[in-house]
């Protein structure tokens, strides 16, 4: 039985760039980052109130995952923001729209009412994007 979800991947076009947007923009600590077998890294962050899902950052690259024309269209749709990063919650959608713009993080929809909630639309800096959620 399977009683958890432990992590998440998105795919971004480059781990450092999308670790210091994590981190420094959306204020996400380090779980793991280490070198595996062929080069690989795993990189992963996570909110600092919750590690119990983390999100893996991962390019994607040719090798056992991906031949190189699916890592060139995986990137291709990246970065033409076919992806998304996931629903991150907060207690106060208005103000952490407020504190993300102030550092720079765009935002293709401000806080909107919804029927689940307050909902704003933003983008990582690789183009995928995400909501911040206040239920």
């Amino acid at each position: 039985m399977i009683t958890s979800i432990a992590h998440a991947t998105i795919y971004v076009l480059n781990q450092d760039e999308a670790l210091d947007f994590y981190k420094n923009k959306l204020g996400f600590e380090i779980g793991d980052d280490m070198k595996v077998e062929g080069g690989f890294r795993w990189l992963t962050v996570y909110p600092k109130s919750n590690s119990q899902l983390q999100l893996v950052l991962a390019e994607p690259k040719e090798g056992p995952m991906f031949n190189k024309e699916a890592a060139e269209k995986i990137r291709s749709l990246i970065a033409e923001g076919a992806f998304g990063a996931g629903v991150f919650e907060t207690e106060n959608c208005q103000q952490t729209y407020e504190e993300l713009v102030a550092k720079g993080v765009e935002f293709i929809q401000p806080p909107t009412e919804q029927l689940y909630g307050v909902e704003a639309m933003g983008l990582d800096n690789s183009g995928n994007w995400f909501s911040l959620v206040q239920r």
